[in-house]
């Protein structure tokens, strides 16, 4: 068994908040049911600290072999093919994000990189319904449809840990994401539905282990639990993630706007926290 200096043995509890941690962070509250599936979702996701979109997708049904998503044009945009044993076996939840390339030619870090600003994102993304088509090993098919919007919140402001409880506000932009679309207005704090809050260690032993949680809008402030921290070593380097979460017409969970700082640690006191070169 591995001990801290002060005598707390951390990996047991640990790992056991790990698990706790591991329920909150499913990729799920999509449509459900949609139509014939349990569950379907697309979503845009930007990561404005480090100024990155994505496209994510989540759908949901039993014992299917064959997937196909068309996009809002109704051209076909996803294509998957279940084979040999996995075939037989058959398939249910899948979930998976696209690429996240950079937003601002600025943010390329070699002269190869891939840039792709904002207006063109939601071009290749256009907003409207999103079509799956499920083919079953009995030859049947499920359907199902869900919507994207272009509805962004903005990135949370202000993200703070004392040492025991995180705290953030509602922004006012993109973060490293400024190239806009002519027109463009951010979700309204109103439209949020949710906020999806990260604490992570800022250490490759002990990254594995977040504590994660959803919470509804209206709150900005969650206090970690006293039993993840005291699992960690003292003063092992954290950083903290919040995400916006738009409410859809219908309201599951849409689009999302990440921010994260670092330079925490797990120390009650955050002015004792050790320099990044101790």
């Amino acid at each position: 068994m591995h001990t801290h200096a002060h005598g707390r043995s951390y990996l047991p509890g640990l790992l056991a908040t790990a698990v706790i941690a591991a329920c909150w962070t499913s990729p799920s509250f999509g449509d459900a049911p949609c139509m014939e599936l349990g569950e379907c979702r697309v979503l845009i996701e930007i990561n404005a600290s480090d100024g990155d979109i994505g496209f994510h997708v989540l759908f949901d049904a039993e014992g299917w072999q064959r997937a196909k998503i068309f996009g809002a044009d109704g051209k076909l945009l996803f294509l998957e093919q279940a084979r040999k044993g996995l075939k037989h076996q058959k398939l249910t939840e899948n979930f998976f994000e696209s690429s996240e390339p950079v937003c601002e030619a600025g943010l390329a870090e070699e002269a190869g990189d891939e840039v792709v600003t904002l207006p063109e994102f939601l071009a290749r993304f256009p907003t409207g319904f999103y079509e799956f088509h499920l083919k079953l090993d009995s030859g049947g098919v499920l359907a199902g449809m869900t919507l994207l919007s272009h509805s962004i919140p903005a990135a949370p402001a202000d993200v703070d840990f004392d040492g025991s409880t995180i705290t953030w506000s509602y922004g006012d932009d993109l973060g490293e994401c400024v190239t806009q679309p002519d027109g463009f207005m951010l979700t309204g704090e109103g439209d949020i539905v949710a906020y999806e809050v990260v604490l992570e260690p800022d250490d490759d032993t002990f990254a594995p282990f977040t504590y994660s949680v959803r919470v509804p809008a209206g709150v900005n402030s969650v206090s970690v639990p006293a039993g993840y921290l005291s699992a960690l070593p003292a003063d092992v380097p954290l950083k903290v993630e919040v995400g916006a979460i738009e409410r859809r017409p219908n309201g599951s969970f849409g689009n999302q706007t990440f921010s994260e700082e670092d330079g925490f640690c797990n120390n009650p006191d955050q002015d004792e926290c050790p320099e990044e070169d101790d």
